[in-house]
């Protein structure tokens, strides 16, 4: 059974999520978060499936959405039945994939506001906690991390790097992207909220979320379904914004005639119309990319957007996107087949699909990028010891013929900055 009620507008929602293990996704103030820490649906894809993890993660998704009892008044992006998702990056990963469904969600969308209650068949809705009295959380005191090295030092991405322009000139590929890890630790107990909330507020223009200890701010939109529409957006090709509106401008007049990016930017957005084609009609997208303006760089970007055509869920279109050209590579099988071989570490969920899908199939899901993986929640517990909590954060890079591995090396620092900033 689901019901969806509007509600006075919620100005701070994720004063209502469990501090230990938020579900977030936000945007601009607006978003849904589960509200404490009830589950009444978790849906996981191990390692070993012996399929595409999205593809069974859709088939379950389907499953239960068909047998749902939903009662939703609202009708807004968001509302309803909906499961939050993370999904890893490469299908021969190690970490899970996961769809969770929470008992009860808060939601806001252009000035309205909404809570969804959410049970089991044969179980009552929970309504422990009437709208009239649902309770906000206090938030954590402040707490700091430690970041450092993780198993792929800056010495050895640069080898990498020299390594895929290697692959990149035997034909091998033509784009590859690169990634380096930062491990580190906080306190145990910490209130995981105030990370989002400083990605939230530190940068609007992102998605941030937080799903099954995996939180970040990512500009990437992978694929939106709302009613049919269809959009995307393609980041690739970036640089660090200057110090001052002088610097700014040289900035971004370099990215916007760098052959490199430029070329970086096309292999994704070739990629990305390739893999949509077969799923939309009266697709259309710039011929041009846009500078996108972040605090802390400029990206090339170029939107997308198409008409369904085949009655796809998001889900499904995770399945035929990912991974995408931007953090993959070109071909995308030799490029992922590369990264397997250069990069020390297991990427988990980092620049895998993360979202939420709703019981009509419409959804928003990014790339989770800017992210870092707590290694902690009720499912995924597994500390490095009673007083500190695991942390490995991520930032990648496109390598194509053109790249030279300082250069790639400092915007992976740059790209850190957003994770490094909020976690000091």
């Amino acid at each position: 059974m689901v019901e969806t009620r509007e509600i006075d507008p919620v100005e701070d929602l994720l004063a209502y999520g469990h501090p230990t293990t938020p579900l977030a996704w936000l945007r601009r103030g607006d978003g849904i978060v589960a509200v404490g820490d009830g589950m009444p649906a978790f849906i996981r894809v191990p390692a070993g499936s012996g399929s595409m993890r999205s593809a069974l993660i859709a088939e379950e998704w389907r499953a239960l959405s068909d047998a749902a009892d939903i009662d939703d008044s609202v009708n807004l992006p968001g509302t309803g039945l909906v499961g939050f998702g993370a999904l890893t990056f490469d299908e021969g990963s190690v970490a899970d994939s996961v769809l969770i469904v929470p008992s009860i969600i808060l939601g806001k969308h252009q000035g309205r506001g909404w809570i969804t209650r959410i049970a089991l068949a044969g179980q009552d809705l929970p309504q422990d906690q009437p709208d009239a009295t649902l309770e906000s959380l206090p938030y954590g005191p402040h707490w700091a991390g430690t970041l450092g090295p993780g198993a792929q030092t800056p010495e050895g991405y640069q080898a990498s790097v020299h390594a895929a322009l290697g692959r990149i000139g035997a034909g091998e590929v033509s784009k590859v992207v690169l990634a380096r890890d930062l491990a580190g630790t906080i306190p145990a107990g910490s209130d995981l909220r105030r990370l989002v909330r400083a990605l939230s507020t530190g940068y609007p223009d992102t998605w941030s979320f937080a799903v099954d200890g995996l939180i970040g701010a990512s500009p990437e939109t992978l694929v939106t379904v709302d009613d049919g529409t269809v959009t995307a957006r393609v980041l690739a090709g970036t640089i660090g914004r200057g110090a001052d509106a002088d610097e700014d401008v040289e900035a971004s007049a370099h990215l916007a005639s760098s052959t490199k990016d430029l070329d970086e930017h096309q292999y994704a957005v070739q990629s990305l119309l390739t893999s949509l084609r077969p799923h939309v009609r009266a697709m259309a997208s710039s011929e041009q990319p846009f500078l996108l303006k972040l605090p802390n760089l400029f990206h090339l970007a170029t939107d997308v957007e198409g008409e369904l055509s085949d009655g796809s869920s998001a889900l499904d279109l995770v399945g035929a996107l990912h991974p995408t050209a931007a953090v993959a590579g070109t071909p995308t099988d030799a490029a992922v087949a590369a990264i397997r071989e250069i990069e020390p570490f297991d990427r988990g969920r980092y620049a895998g699909p993360v979202g939420w899908i709703d019981s009509n199939g419409n959804g928003e899901w990014a790339i989770a990028l800017r992210c870092a993986q707590f290694e902690t929640g009720p499912v995924r517990a597994s500390a490095t010891s009673s007083d500190a909590i695991a942390v490995t954060a991520y930032a990648g890079a496109g390598i194509v013929a053109a790249s030279d591995p300082e250069t790639e090396l400092l915007e992976t620092r740059v790209k850190f900055r957003p994770l490094v900033d909020a976690l000091a």
